[in-house]
């Protein structure tokens, strides 16, 4: 089968050879599982983090991807949920033990046998996918493959960070970055908190227009002053600069969720300019959020289909990936990116 391939970690910027289309063998079901025709898969941050090393994957050569959309071809002989032609999702979770503390108290994603899809087994950059089918989700009627795929993780954690965020309809929120994840969640809160007004906070001009034209009431930069204090900020930036810059907006008691799996190293330093009484002092928080669980994807499609969520999508054949990501990684991005992998 056709499939993108992690060979090695690198800078996908200055050298393309970290990653590259090939042709390898199709999965191996088990009884527990089901294989699904990729018809489509999301492209994430996360990748980009896999390839540059930091977050580097137990074994390589990878199939990374977690936000695949396909139909069911192959069942299991366990697996009684699911059947062949089932229209379903998989998402960055790929398993969890089940039985840990986290796991019984609907906190799977802290699970230390967490696996994730495209990282700890092959995922979505691939015209077939196996996965459990315990963590294979149903896709609703009203959402189309296309649509569906960026909610499996952009949407998914987008959800978790605004119920995080501890939000009470007319507080005001702050969006820090706004790509895949950021205008997904602009719309939820929107649709959720109807009126709270929502302010963002974006690098360039274009995805400060993108945020206003959404339904944002401010747009600037991270560095720029809200007119009002902020009751929550989330942040889905992969830098350490905003958080700081975050925290100084937010009013007395206010809440700053972090929605990322990595910071990237080059400002690191910014770390050093937190000043307690300026940044953290009259009860303000700082909350990260650590992957997805099953009920974060299937509310999150739940509510999509309820208020008729249309994500912003760009869209790349399987052998663009490449460039999807480099774009990704440069900023060039408008909502999310999407590979178009099968019918």
């Amino acid at each position: 089968m056709r499939a993108v391939v992690i060979r090695h970690c690198g800078d996908l910027g200055a050298d393309p050879s970290p990653i590259a289309v090939a042709t390898i063998a199709e999965p191996t079901l088990r009884d527990h599982e089901v294989v699904v025709r990729v018809a489509v898969c999301g492209v994430c941050h996360t990748e980009l983090d896999e390839i540059a090393g930091r977050l580097a994957p137990p074994r390589l050569p990878v199939v990374p991807g977690h936000q695949a959309v396909g139909r069911v071809v192959e069942v299991g002989a366990a697996v009684t949920s699911l059947s062949v032609g089932d229209r379903v999702g998989v998402g960055w979770i790929r398993s969890a033990c089940g039985t840990c503390h986290y796991c019984r108290s609907d906190r799977e994603n802290l699970c230390a046998r967490f696996e994730a899809t495209g990282r700890d087994a092959d995922g979505g950059y691939a015209e077939y996918l196996a996965v459990p089918a315990a963590f294979a989700h149903p896709i609703p009627a009203a959402l189309s493959d296309r649509d569906a795929a960026p909610l499996l993780c952009a949407g998914a954690i987008g959800y978790r960070s605004l119920q995080l965020a501890g939000l009470s309809n007319g507080e005001p929120l702050g969006l820090t970055g706004f790509g895949a994840s950021g205008h997904l969640v602009l719309k939820m809160a929107r649709h959720r908190f109807p009126d709270s007004p929502v302010f963002v906070f974006a690098r360039s001009e274009a995805e400060r227009a993108f945020g206003l034209s959404l339904g944002a009431v401010w747009a600037g930069a991270s560095t720029d002053r809200p007119p009002i204090p902020l009751q929550a900020m989330i942040d889905t930036t992969p830098a350490w600069g905003p958080v700081v810059e975050a925290l100084d907006c937010l009013a007395p008691g206010g809440r700053l969720v972090i929605n990322a799996i990595r910071k990237e190293p080059a400002d690191h330093d910014r770390l050093l300019e937190i000043d307690y009484p300026r940044h953290l002092w009259l009860e303000k928080e700082i909350k990260s959020v650590a992957n997805v669980t099953r009920r974060d994807i299937r509310e999150c499609l739940a509510l999509a289909a309820e208020m008729a969520l249309i994500p912003e999508v760009e869209e790349y054949p399987l052998e663009r990936a490449g460039d999807a990501l480099v774009e990704l990684a440069t900023r060039r991005v408008r909502g999310a990116k999407v590979l178009r992998i099968g019918p």
